[in-house]
């Protein structure tokens, strides 16, 4: 079941320092009264306090609203900007601040996010500035929300391959795909991995989250066909299918034939092992030697030891998710259990899945081709598994290996 929820944050960032602006002393005494913060000097005691704010507010006819006596003496009122300044006058008052206005720090780091160390790569640069990188993903999914404020999505490089719908996403997933990929670093929302990357809208899929193998092909034909502008492709879907080690030619597999010209013409594919618990050689394009198969980790904390208290799920923390496909087919795991990211309308949303790892290693990849744009898919296959980390339990791993867990802290 999708919980839905929505990010807000506890901690508030003022505008700016309260006694940097003077209030006026020239105002007019009959302007609309505004807030303001009286702080007392040291000389007035805990004791005096209150006697003291009741005379300053009836000679400033202020309405006061709180009254200060622990971590500084003094009151918040309402009052005349002319009344304000007769009372800063006053021998008793340190100073007179405007009440500015504040609000809560919007953007949150998600725990898939900061799992995978994103937020210490110089490349993603995450501190709020809204530097993008400058990278190309192409989202195959159920299409992307096409004016969500916290994506780049190139929206003239959309492309619908779903019989008759447009490249806005109408399910949701495919949004939050995205989100995970490249959401902006803008101060708002969620943070992706590769922050501000191009996102490129290929659907295939339909509101229901389903579509045709011919759908797939459409949508891997089109990256194929931008293949010079598009360095990553996240596959976030899969069937049922082997593979027969010579890219479709020998069991007729057009879906791998077609994966294996777009890899070709160098783009790097990430795809979804499947949340079947079963083994991914049964799923396509999981099965497929030429992309990069993902498993997912339940993480509820963003950090290792297995610490975090489940959240949406009843996983353990820091260990294999119990619904991942596993096996030799699968390249490296990262966060895919409770991810928060964006979603239609505007919003956020947090899912579960193997189709919520597998966005996290794109934007590794995307952060790998912005400082190495001629690498090979083999080779930024290579560079994610060789900077990941095995700092994860593999308790419940159904096989033998323990794959690296994406780490994007030197990409």
């Amino acid at each position: 079941m999708r919980k839905r929820l929505w990010a807000v944050t506890a901690a508030l960032t003022l505008v700016a320092g309260a006694a940097a602006e003077a209030v006026p002393a020239s105002a007019s005494a009959d302007a609309a009264p505004r807030g303001y913060i009286v702080v007392f000097k040291d000389s007035v005691t805990p004791a005096s306090a209150p006697s003291v704010t009741r005379t300053l507010a009836t000679a400033a006819d202020a309405t006061v609203s709180t009254v200060y006596g622990s971590a500084l003496r003094g009151y918040a009122a309402k009052m005349s900007p002319a009344d304000a300044a007769a009372v800063a006058r006053d021998s008793r008052v340190a100073y007179v601040a405007p009440d500015r206005p504040v609000r809560a720090t919007a953007q949150t780091l998600p725990t898939g996010i900061d799992r995978a160390d994103a937020e210490q790569s110089a490349t993603a640069d995450i501190d709020g500035n809204d530097e993008r990188v400058d990278v190309d993903v192409a989202v195959i999914d159920t299409g992307i929300d096409l004016d969500h404020p916290d994506l780049n999505v190139n929206t003239a490089g959309a492309r619908n391959c779903a019989l008759g719908l447009g490249p806005n996403d109408g399910n949701g997933h495919g949004t939050h795909v995205a989100g995970t990929i490249g959401a902006l670093d803008n101060g708002d929302g969620v943070v992706g991995m590769a922050p501000g990357a191009r996102l490129w809208p290929v659907r295939v899929l339909n509101d229901l989250g389903v579509g045709l193998t011919s759908d797939i092909i459409c949508g891997i034909d089109y990256v194929t066909e931008h293949a010079d502008e598009i360095e990553v492709a996240n596959m976030s879907l899969g069937g049922g299918g082997t593979d027969d080690g010579n890219c479709g030619n020998t069991n007729d597999d057009p879906m791998h034939q077609a994966i294996c010209a777009s890899v070709d013409a160098g783009v790097t594919y990430a795809v979804a092992a499947g949340n079947d618990g079963a083994d991914a050689a049964e799923s396509t394009p999981a099965a497929y030697d030429e992309v990069i198969t993902v498993s997912a980790l339940a993480d509820f904390d963003g950090a290792p030891g297995g610490a975090g208290g489940p959240t949406c799920r009843t996983d353990q923390d820091d260990t294999f998710a119990d619904f991942s496909n596993f096996g030799n087919d699968v390249d490296i795991i990262a966060p895919g259990v409770c991810i928060l990211s964006t979603w239609n309308d505007g919003g956020t949303d947090t899912i579960s899945g193997t189709s919520m790892a597998s966005p996290h290693v794109a934007g590794g990849a995307a952060l790998f081709k912005a400082n190495n744009p001629g690498a090979t898919p083999e080779q930024v296959k290579a560079a994610l598994q060789n900077a990941g980390t095995l700092d994860w339990n593999d308790v419940d791993d159904p096989d033998n290996t323990k794959e690296r867990l994406l780490n994007a802290a030197g990409l």
